[in-house]
């Protein structure tokens, strides 16, 4: 048993020989394994990635392409270099790798970035706020774990990112971050993001704010928008569009027109050097409309135009972008006293108006929106000549009288002594009121003041209308002269009733058809017509033979015979003949 057991066992003495047994296998460190874990995760980044040389290969408006030795270029954009030495095909740059852009191209940036290798590079990090390259290996509670050397954790306040999708597109990239924390002895690292992305467009805006001067036309996207304008970045440098230099036409809101993402093309028209501030105008970048106006726009001419806003004193309607003329409360109607723009249009409306006046210079077009609809004094001498009759509404009342709107733009005034032939009135409201349909004469026209003077009493029925409807021309009528002056007299032939006759002093005497005078009085005395009438008849009847003719003086208040010569109802005038 124990020839056999000692045989089966190697002698303790002897190292064991290669056939017999496998030699033990050294012990591994951790820090060689840690070192072969580097050298594998290096080995799946892109090379390069801590800084290397690109050659520029092509220039664009605001990119830079390089070659930086892989089967994709990479871009820089263009505000990376100075702008007194821009970049051309063939220059080496050196550039970091940041990722990839959503067209597959390598995003790169100036300069070189180093990856820390141990806790001594750290520390030299975090002493001198240097920015370190990292990878982020994973999504943890409140932000992201980050391999800078040594495990590091990242806030995602601080990751520059806006939500939990965009926290996940991270995870295996390689980042640029800065150490804000760091305890050796816990080995607790912090680092920032976001601090590095708002340093380089600090850095951006500066540089390229420096580049721009007022009169340069630049390229931007509209960033945001505001009541009064629109925020546009021009290549890292931020600049307001004000809403007036949008458009030559009026723009209410920036809204109206353009919307965040939109790319536009606008001429830098103020620099503002202590504010840094840029203002920019799109409107800049188009012809002026003032500048063909006197060519294209003459008094007289019909245009139509939009509404866009009231004043007190008119409305000022855009004839075309940037063009606006005004119409005047006073050119709105013809017909009734305009006191505010918005009793007759509204702000969007569409008019047509006649141009009355055009000043390139002041920029100012006077419009008429009456005169559009034609003037309706043209045919009004024809229409309503002295002695027509109209009817119509009174449109108001005034102390002196009342205005009658007889068509659409013309008005005639009634006189307060022209409303009754009955009795005297005060004021026109004691007997008319605004709205009330009338009817009234023509008693004057004058088309050049546009002014109509009516008459309400003449339309009723007097004494002497009935007289007129009585009698025609070469009836024989009785009279008493009232005045006798001139060659002319005037004759009283009844209440109210008075006519003209051309008659001498002296008459001679008839023996047959001289009238009795009567005992005269004064000359507003007024006799008993009948009885004289009846004292004729009965001489006439009895053939009394008459007195010898006398040569007798034409004096007033005699009763003498009459011929009607001319008798005129539309004038009511009456014109005798001595009988």
């Amino acid at each position: 048993m124990t020839s056999d057991s000692s045989a089966s066992e190697p002698n303790a003495s002897h190292p064991a020989t290669p056939e017999s047994a496998p030699p033990a296998e050294p012990a591994e460190s951790f820090k060689d394994i840690f070192s072969e874990y580097e050298k594998s995760h290096s080995r799946k980044k892109e090379p390069g990635a801590q800084g290397r040389e690109g050659t520029v290969i092509a220039v664009t408006a605001d990119s830079v392409v390089l070659d930086v030795g892989f089967k994709t270029e990479g871009v820089l954009p263009l505000t990376a270099f100075p702008a007194d030495q821009p970049p051309k095909p063939g220059d080496k740059v050196q550039v970091t790798i940041k990722g990839r852009d959503p067209e597959g191209y390598y995003e790169l940036t100036r300069g070189k970035v180093e990856r820390p290798t141990d806790w001594a590079s750290l520390e030299k990090a975090f002493a001198e706020k240097s920015t370190i390259i990292g990878t982020v290996t994973g999504v943890v509670k409140g932000g992201l774990s980050v391999d800078v050397g040594v495990r590091a954790f990242m806030p995602a306040s601080r990751s520059g990112t806006h939500d939990a999708a965009e926290l996940e597109k991270l995870v295996e990239q390689e980042i640029r971050c800065r150490i804000i924390k760091l305890d050796v002895e816990d080995e607790d690292v912090v680092v920032d993001r976001r601090a590095i992305a708002e340093d380089e467009e600090r850095a951006g805006k500066q540089r390229r704010y420096s580049e721009l001067k007022e009169g340069d036309t630049v390229h931007g996207e509209v960033r945001s928008l505001t009541d009064y304008g629109a925020f546009v970045d021009i290549g890292g440098a931020d600049a307001l569009l004000h809403v007036g230099e949008i458009s030559w036409r009026r723009v209410n809101k920036p809204s109206d027109v353009l919307s965040a993402g939109q790319q536009i093309e606008a001429r830098i028209i103020k620099i503002d050097s202590d504010k840094r501030r840029i203002a920019i105008s799109m409107k800049q970048l188009q012809p002026h409309p003032w500048d063909a106006v006197a060519e294209k726009y003459k008094a007289g001419e019909r245009v139509r135009g939009t509404i866009t806003r009231l004043m007190d004193f008119g409305a000022f309607v855009e004839i075309e972008p940037g063009i606006e003329g005004l119409i005047h409360i006073s050119e709105m109607s013809w017909a009734k006293r305009v006191r505010t723009a918005g009793d007759v249009v509204k702000p969007g409306e569409t008019v047509e108006a006649v141009i009355l006046g055009v000043s390139p210079s002041d920029r100012r077009i006077s419009l008429g929106l009456k005169q559009a609809l034609g003037d309706p004094w043209a045919g009004a001498a024809q229409k309503f000549a002295p002695g027509t009759v109209i009817e119509g509404p009174v449109t108001s009342l005034t102390k002196f009288g009342a205005f009658v709107q007889l068509t659409e733009g013309i008005e005639g005034m009634i006189h307060i002594s022209e409303i009754s032939a009955e009795k005297r009135i005060h004021h026109p409201q004691e007997v008319l009121r605004t709205g009330q349909v009338v009817k009234a004469q023509v008693l004057a026209l004058d088309s050049e003041k546009r002014l109509i003077r009516l008459s309400m009493k003449q339309l009723v029925p007097t004494g002497l209308d009935e007289y007129l409807v009585e009698h025609k021309e070469g009836d024989i009528v009785t009279g008493r002269l009232i005045e006798v002056s001139g060659g002319s007299a005037r004759v009283e032939l009844g209440e109210g009733v008075v006519a003209t006759c051309r008659i001498s002093e002296e008459r001679p005497a008839k023996e047959d058809k001289r009238a009795e005078s009567l005992p005269s009085s004064s000359s507003s005395s007024k006799p008993d017509l009948l009885s004289l009438g009846s004292m004729l008849q009965t001489r006439w009847k009895s053939g009394a033979p008459a007195a010898e003719a006398k040569p007798e003086p034409v004096r007033a208040g005699q009763i003498l015979k009459f011929r009607i010569a001319k008798l005129d109802p539309a004038t009511k005038k009456i014109e005798l003949a001595l009988e």
